[in-house]
């Protein structure tokens, strides 16, 4: 019996592998990132919100945002295992997830398009190359805080025609001053701005916002995939909730700059499973 976990910052999916049977069980606790959390907070989220068997596991692999360097990844792997009393306690980042649920043990250009954005070449079985995604002040092109940020801004300064302006303000009820405030002095802005995504979605075929989000795409592929030599050859694979809700655009916006998308999932639970049934079980 091992036990998996997906965490970003906001919620943590967990599941537990009985045998090769699909006997699974399932859970959601609050977000775990390292960086914005201490060993307490973690092992608080966990006493309280953890719902299913604690164990004893065979194993315990726990892929998290925020986990990419060794002493945030020890800060989490102590406070699971004493939570689950296992020495047996990998941490490792959302995008090793990604890349064994998307490619499993193929080489492949492995790409995270949810609230934030990263990209990496995968080689089979680690990370060989990876572009830094910045965050969304930076970076993290074709991410929902920046499609999001894009929205406001073209919003705000009139770059929108003005049957989308009136739509949007009649939606969510918001004053400039208050989208402000929520943007530079509120907490977690980059929630707030992903939220904006809905607003997109549901207007996709406007070609503004058609256009809007495709450059998104677009920047993300100039900037962070052709930096792989081996996108020549290699489709982008690409797990998380922008990736999936905007599939047709970011196949377009892939093709138009000499890239094509190979599988595209909402999330990487799916393949994580599958990878450790095949390799833990």
């Amino acid at each position: 019996m091992i036990l998996i976990a997906d965490s970003g910052s906001t919620k943590t999916t967990w599941c537990i592998i009985r045998d090769k049977e699909n006997n699974i069980e399932t859970c959601e606790t609050g977000g775990i990132n390292p960086f914005l959390q201490t060993s307490e907070e973690i092992s608080r989220v966990l006493m309280q919100e953890f719902c299913i068997k604690t164990g004893p596991y065979a194993a315990v692999f726990f892929y998290g945002a925020g986990c990419a360097n060794p002493e945030k990844n020890e800060k989490v792997r102590k406070s699971l295992s004493s939570f689950f009393n296992s020495e047996d306690v990998l941490v490792d980042s959302d995008l090793m997830a990604a890349a064994r649920s998307l490619c499993a043990n193929r080489p492949g250009i492995v790409a995270i398009l949810g609230t934030g954005s990263n990209s990496c070449y995968y080689d089979g079985m680690k990370i060989s190359r990876h572009v830094p995604p910045l965050g969304y002040i930076l970076g993290d092109e074709g991410s929902g805080t920046v499609l999001g940020r894009k929205l406001l801004s073209d919003i705000l300064k009139n770059q929108l025609p003005e049957k989308i302006r009136e739509e949007f303000f009649k939606k969510y009820k918001l004053q400039p001053a208050e989208i402000l405030d929520h943007v530079y002095r509120k907490p977690f802005p980059n929630r707030f701005m992903a939220n904006f995504t809905h607003f997109l979605a549901e207007r996709i075929d406007h070609p503004s916002i058609y256009n809007l989000v495709k450059e998104s795409f677009s920047e993300f592929f100039n900037r962070n995939i052709r930096q792989f030599p081996e996108a020549a050859n290699l489709p982008v694979n690409v797990t998380g909730s922008i990736g999936w809700n905007f599939m047709d655009t970011l196949t377009e916006a892939a093709y138009e700059t000499g890239f094509r998308t190979g599988f595209i999932t909402k999330d990487p639970m799916e393949g994580l499973l599958q990878y450790h049934k095949n390799h833990n079980l």
